[in-house]
């Protein structure tokens, strides 16, 4: 067992840029926290893991090619591998607890 610390918490983007922060990983699967600030851009391409999001604060809408949506603390949203997604109109922090199976990144071609 382990307890996944800062999981689903705010954290304000690093220098670098970066608002994604990989808490576990395993071969099967990762669990991490996406945060996107008020007024902020998505700019993730679709993963080729499938992912569910929890929303666990913030405000905004998602948009995938057949659908759109509001988002808000509670909403649990599923997208399979490869489909376009992006968070718009982030009207208050969005925090994001976000789970991959298999792992982040692991089915990607390597370089």
């Amino acid at each position: 067992m382990e307890i996944i610390e800062g999981a689903g918490v705010w954290a304000p983007p690093t220098e670098s840029g970066d608002d994604w922060i990989e808490q576990l990983r395993t071969p099967d699967l990762s669990v991490g926290t996406y945060c996107i600030p008020v007024d902020g851009t998505d700019t993730q391409s679709p993963h080729t893991e499938d992912e569910v999001y929890i929303v666990t604060a913030g405000r905004a809408r998602i948009e995938t090619p057949g659908r759109t949506a509001e988002v808000g603390p509670g909403t649990v949203i599923f997208v399979p591998a490869g489909e376009e997604h992006r968070f718009k109109d982030v009207t208050e922090d969005l925090v994001l607890l976000v789970v991959f199976g298999p792992a982040f990144n692991s089915r990607s071609p390597r370089s």
